[in-house]
């Protein structure tokens, strides 16, 4: 008697037709039968050699082998009858109701078919982090447009994020600063944040050929840390003036960072004792050399929590950070955006807070490096003195060649679409075109099928909320991959690689240009016109909610 193996289809959000396919043939056969799509139409949709490779095994014929597993699978809820080709290849055919369903499923789902996660996080995301007095420059790009797209893609799932902007607003530069100020007679009112840095080179240049200004400014550091009143307004204003240089740029960049997410290094400052003095006497800092350190099994170098002076640095600003993200603001994972020259540094921080217990075993905590940004020389990008391009000053080459939102659409797909690890090159001209794998080229999909529907409301033609009839390959192929959305988001937050949705996108935009060219809309009449107004708008739903995830802007019209 025949023995089938039968999982009912299901039509969740997450679970996409390819992994439901995958699923239901790897309960039989044993093993991965990776799924390829089918070369040709009258293949179907896919293939499988799962039988070839078993034959090996089993030392039996392919043909037999394969023939077994089509005899014990039962997929009519899903697939048309299988279909053995060649030497024993398996091919499969979604049926074209179960594609329908699966989009119209899709177009009615308020998430665009992303699942909403069972247990929500509380997610802390450290990103873009720019040092006051100074204007970004083009190393915190990437920081900011990745940091953002985690943001967007964690909080779609339904989990709670809390970005930290972990900004530069502490430390020995501001005795010099304030020094400077004094000197000068200056009124810190009448800076911006591009005065502020040219303050801030007059003074590095002061500290570096005057030993006497260089002793005042140390001292100054030293009232500054005390509370002195004046040395402490003048601090304030110099953070202030470099919070609006930020706000207009992070507006200018469309990304969700607000006031209310600033976390520099100076909150944690009267943390810094109390964290010190704990370690210590549970015996996991110890004094090293005059230094209190911690030594973490790995590592040759420890982190100093106090240095011989009886200062603080970098390494015990960000134990008490993460102490204080996990104690205070409850993350379940902490994910920190920061350039890959300080994974050594995080790998050392989370050492020491596993150790000291700040970092339960149950906190995922993940350091997301990055490459940097080159010129189309191929070298890091720069200006012809060689310093760091103002981050301002990159936003108006990009918009020279194309509107503010296309320029920015260029620039985060450059930034995402790459392995993150990777470096890449600014060229503003590629990057803005409409055609080829680009940010534009994804919004100009999103535009076409915008016309679509204007054409259709002239016309007064009603654009349905189902799809009906999908009788074209083109058409089911669409379909096919409207399915694999929500999945597709639910890699991306898993794994932090949001190169994967860059390329599901530009797959999505491909295959809706064939469609387009395959699939008469507006000219085609009755169910197969409805049907077909229906998978626009499908698709211009998971088109929209892509780029909006990725932080760019979906245009109705370009």
């Amino acid at each position: 008697m025949r023995r089938q193996v039968r999982v009912a289809w299901k039509n969740e959000p997450m679970s996409s037709l390819p992994s439901q396919l995958t699923e239901r043939v790897q309960t039989v056969t044993g093993i991965d039968p990776e799924m390829r799509p089918a070369t040709k139409p009258q293949f179907g949709h896919f293939q499988s050699n799962v039988a070839l490779r078993l034959a090996k095994t089993e030392g039996k014929p392919p043909r037999e082998v394969a023939a077994a597993i089509v005899e014990k699978l039962d997929l009519g809820d899903l697939c048309e009858p299988l279909e053995i080709a060649g030497p024993g290849f398996i091919n499969f055919r979604i049926k074209a109701d179960v594609l329908a369903s699966t989009a119209s499923e899709l177009l009615a789902d308020e998430h665009a078919g992303i699942a909403q996660v069972a247990n929500p996080q509380r997610v802390v995301i450290d990103y873009s982090a720019p040092n006051a007095a100074k204007q970004m420059h083009v190393g915190h790009l990437r920081s900011t447009i990745i940091g953002d797209c985690f943001n967007r893609v964690l909080s779609a799932q339904g989990n709670t994020v809390i970005p930290q902007n972990h900004i530069g607003d502490w430390g020995r530069q501001f005795g010099m600063l304030v020094e400077q100020t004094l000197d000068e007679g200056l009124d810190l009112d009448s800076l911006d944040l591009a005065g502020a840095e040219a303050l801030y080179m007059r003074a590095n240049a002061h500290l570096k050929s005057d030993e006497a200004f260089a002793t005042r400014s140390r001292d100054r550091v030293v009232k500054l840390q005390a509370g002195d009143p004046e040395t402490l307004a003048k601090w304030e204003k110099l953070i202030a003036i470099s919070k609006a240089g930020f706000e207009r740029t992070y507006e200018r960049l469309g990304v969700l960072l607000r006031p209310k997410d600033y976390a520099g290094e100076s909150m944690y400052n009267n943390m810094l004792p109390a964290v010190c003095e704990d370690l210590e006497a549970r015996g996991i800092a110890k004094v090293d050399q005059g230094a209190l350190a911690v030594f973490v099994d790995g590592y040759e170098a420890p982190a100093i929590m106090r240095n011989s002076q009886g200062g603080y640095g970098y390494d015990v600003t960000d134990v008490a950070a993460l102490r204080y993200r996990v104690g205070e603001l409850h993350a379940n994972r902490l994910i920190y955006v920061v350039g890959s020259e300080q994974t050594h540094h995080f790998k050392l921080i989370f050492g020491v807070c596993r150790k000291a217990g700040y970092l339960p075993d149950e906190v995922r905590a993940e350091h997301v490096g990055y490459g940097m940004v080159l010129g189309t020389d191929g070298k890091k990008f720069s200006t012809r003195e060689g310093t760091a391009v103002h981050l301002d000053d990159l936003l108006d080459e990009a918009e020279q060649q194309a509107a503010t939102n296309i320029a920015l659409a260029a620039i985060k797909y450059a930034d995402l679409s790459s392995g993150l690890q990777k470096d890449y090159t600014f060229d503003a001209e590629r990057m803005t075109a409409t055609t080829g794998d680009t940010g534009p080229y994804l919004q100009y999909a999103h535009a076409r099928i915008c016309q679509i529907m204007r054409k259709a409301e002239a016309e007064q033609v009603e654009v349905p909320d189902t799809i009906t009839t999908l009788d074209e390959p083109a058409e089911q192929q669409l379909a096919l991959l409207l399915s694999r959305f929500g999945e597709v988001v639910a890699d991306v937050a898993e794994t932090l690689q949001p190169h994967k949705l860059c390329g599901y996108l530009y797959e999505l935009a491909g295959a809706y240009s064939t469609f387009y060219e395959q699939c008469p809309v507006m000219k085609s009449e009755g169910e197969v016109r409805a049907s077909r107004l229906a998978l626009c708008s499908a698709t211009r739903k998971v088109l929209a909610k892509g780029l909006y995830l990725l932080g760019m802007d979906a245009p109705e019209r370009m």
